[in-house]
């Protein structure tokens, strides 16, 4: 049986050409079933029947009052949420959204090749990765660090790269509990060309797939 997401792809703010590629992708992998929508009236309905809600580079207030409320409860009460790239700038406006995400971007340097370093390697999102990947990203600073806060699993090597703001304590993807859900976020996921990578791809599963609650922690 496959997992129903709901892929929410709205943007107020700066859109990602890739979001075309990047639902695509999605709807790709064979483990879920994908209602895609951009309408955030979508969001002020019960969400019960999808085991994740899916933010894909979103940007700026995407949300209704009554889509935060709904939101907030679903995954409290044991909803998956997963946040791709841009959903780190997403809902700035929302206090609870960025401890929801565990984190709020800041800047990022040029789209350039750098090298990702793998953290946790026991994780449904990073097992199949080598100790050190090689990737071509935005490279995304955040306002603060979610260490701490959040199961780092991917940290960028900001020597491998120009213009990185973070220093080497630069986290990318990681996961976290809010309440009875289960949230995963990946930085990565810029471009077009990152939905036909094989590694990126089962990483994207990977979260996908814990988020859901199909694989142990």
């Amino acid at each position: 049986m496959t997992a129903r997401l709901l892929v929410y792809t709205r943007t107020t703010a700066y859109r990602h050409d890739s979001i075309p590629d990047a639902v695509a992708a999605v709807r790709a992998l064979e483990e879920f079933t994908v209602d895609h929508t951009e309408d955030p009236a979508a969001l002020e309905e019960p969400l019960d029947r999808y085991a994740a809600v899916v933010f894909l580079s979103t940007s700026g207030e995407v949300l209704t009052p009554a889509g935060r409320r709904r939101l907030a409860g679903y995954v409290g009460s044991g909803g998956g949420f997963v946040g791709v790239h841009a959903a780190a700038c997403t809902e700035y406006d929302w206090p609870y959204y960025g401890e929801l995400l565990g984190a709020r971007f800041d800047r990022h340097p040029a789209y350039q090749p750098g090298k990702v370093l793998i953290e946790d390697p026991d994780h449904p999102a990073t097992g199949h990765l080598p100790a050190v990947w090689d990737f071509t990203d935005e490279w995304y600073d955040f306002r603060a660090g979610p260490r701490g806060r959040v199961r780092v699993l991917l940290s960028a090597d900001e020597s491998s790269y120009e213009g990185g703001g973070m220093g080497d304590d630069h986290p990318l993807a990681w996961c976290r509990e809010q309440g009875a859900g289960r949230v995963f976020y990946t930085a990565l996921g810029h471009a077009a060309q990152a939905y036909r990578d094989p590694r990126f791809l089962a990483h994207l599963r990977g979260g996908l797939t814990w988020a859901t609650a199909e694989a142990a922690a």
